[in-house]
């Protein structure tokens, strides 16, 4: 089944717990601080569902149609698929929704591709991943993740149990039903707008805290959970024109308090296993998968910030100048090294020998260090080409409603065969990017969308080849003669 758009924002109307500060928050379709991203996700969802954009948004099983990011790749031609599917979502979204619905599904996903990974350590929980998969690819639904132990929450002469309260989310009881969850978990990027939230862990934990090894799944609107939102850019944006990104792509970030919720046995995944609630995603298909998504995101984003900062560089008219044209060059530079290392995962593409295929892992950790590496710069350079520029805008579009403004500003603003309107346009979407509040948090958000630099950089140290490099070196040690040895 393919959702609609209506039917998307229909499913958000479930009851949901969801707090603005001290403010709870009813209807988050309607609710100002949202109902603009939900009306981005919503055309998401209609450009999915429109048979029109079956290649390469959707593929169908058994008479039945499944959004593509569901696919599980048994060919290379699978893989490019899925990555188009990728660029159709993240071009629309300008690679500013880091958690867009193709993300956690591909977790998903290459999960379900192993699911006896589930059984290793004794349990019989490889059905149950199955299962999960079903039940989110034939209903098309949304889900977040929180893989991640809230700092604060690690202290525990700041909670205790003298509330009530558990310092990290984890199991405090359990029965022939299922298990009770109590405590915080982050971050649930976009959970407000989720049908269903992931729950798990990516930061290792240690033997001795296997009640916090809980992998499972969850509605959204189950009693218990309270979704805590960050403060809302879109709330704060006066009107479209000066705040188009916050306006529409503002994705929200959650944290999640869980009281006392019960999640019935079929929804968990992982239980009192510190391992192994890590290990099923960088041992299968699960990290890549989801992963390659989060590239292809990037990569959009990039040609995105590429496209605003050459604008920028042909409105000011100094694009052709040397040192500009210098930049820009290394710019599209990096721009076509991050494609190259996206496509390179589909070309040198893995045989996981299930019968399934996976992108090349390696140059998936690389180009996600890449990114996280290059983004500042890229940042950086969109901040120096822009120059003053920005600053000599006015302070927002209404100049155009009072008469005493409106003819000054339409004379001394427009430049070339520019409009002053299409300059203040131009340079408002460049400051949303980089400057506000908005642009701020994007920036906060790549430095730590994959983890502190060294976890990231960990992955790329734990896949390489070491032996295979130590073996060329070897062949030419061998190779040198030792005088006063004889042959």
């Amino acid at each position: 089944m393919l959702r609609t758009g209506k039917k998307f924002l229909a499913g958000l109307k479930d009851g949901r717990k969801v707090y603005i500060g001290g403010e709870e928050v009813k209807d988050v379709v309607e609710h100002p601080a949202f109902r603009g991203a939900a009306q981005t996700l919503a055309r998401l969802f209609d450009h999915k569902a429109d048979p029109a954009n079956g290649e390469p948004m959707s593929f169908e099983e058994e008479g039945e149609e499944f959004s593509s990011y569901f696919l599980m790749p048994r060919t290379r031609e699978d893989l490019v698929r899925r990555s188009r599917a990728h660029y159709a979502i993240a071009e629309r979204t300008y690679g500013l929704f880091g958690r867009s619905p193709d993300h956690v599904a591909s977790f998903v996903t290459g999960l379900a591709m192993n699911p006896e990974i589930l059984d290793r350590d004794g349990d019989s929980c490889s059905g149950h991943i199955t299962d999960y998969y079903e039940h989110l690819r034939k209903n098309d639904l949304y889900a977040s993740y929180a893989v991640h132990p809230a700092p604060q929450s690690k202290n525990e002469n700041i909670f205790g149990d003298t509330r009530g309260y558990q310092a990290v989310l984890q199991v405090v009881d359990e029965d022939d039903n299922g298990v009770i969850l109590n405590g915080m978990k982050m971050l649930a990027t976009a959970g407000v707008f989720c049908d269903e939230v992931w729950i798990g862990n990516l930061t290792p934990i240690s033997d001795d805290k296997k009640k916090e090894a809980i992998t499972c799944a969850v509605p959204m609107n189950t009693a218990g959970l309270t979704l805590w939102v960050r403060k809302p850019m879109e709330l704060y944006a006066a009107t479209e024109f000066d705040s188009p990104l916050a306006s529409n792509f503002d994705e929200s970030d959650v944290m999640l308090i869980f009281d006392n919720l019960r999640v019935p046995w079929e929804r968990v995944f992982v239980h009192d296993r510190a391992a192994l609630s890590r290990e099923i995603y960088v041992q299968t298909a699960s990290h890549t998968l989801g992963n390659h998504q989060s590239n292809v995101r990037f990569h959009a984003k990039l040609r995105f910030i590429a496209g605003i900062i050459h604008k920028i560089t042909q409105s000011a008219g100094v694009d052709r100048i040397p040192v500009v044209a210098e930049k820009l060059g290394r710019l599209a530079a990096w721009e076509a090294a991050l494609g190259g290392m996206i496509q390179g995962q589909i070309q040198d593409c893995e045989d996981l020998g299930n019968g399934f295929v996976n992108f090349n892992r390696r140059y998936m950790y690389a180009a996600l260090n890449w990114c996280q590496e290059h983004y500042p710069e890229i940042i950086a350079m969109m901040r120096e080409l822009s120059g003053g520029s920005v600053f000599q805008m006015p302070a927002d579009i209404s100049v155009l409603e009072n008469p005493a403004t409106r003819d000054i500003f339409r004379d001394y603003w427009a430049a070339g065969d520019e409009t002053a309107v299409d300059r203040v346009k131009l340079y408002r979407l460049a400051w949303d990017m980089y400057g506000s509040e908005f642009g701020s948090r994007q920036q906060q958000y790549e430095n730590f969308f994959a983890g502190p630099s060294f976890i990231v950089r960990n992955h790329s140290f734990r896949e390489a080849p070491w032996s295979a490099f130590g073996a060329v070196v070897d062949g030419l040690l061998d190779s040198i003669p030792v005088p006063g040895e004889s042959e």
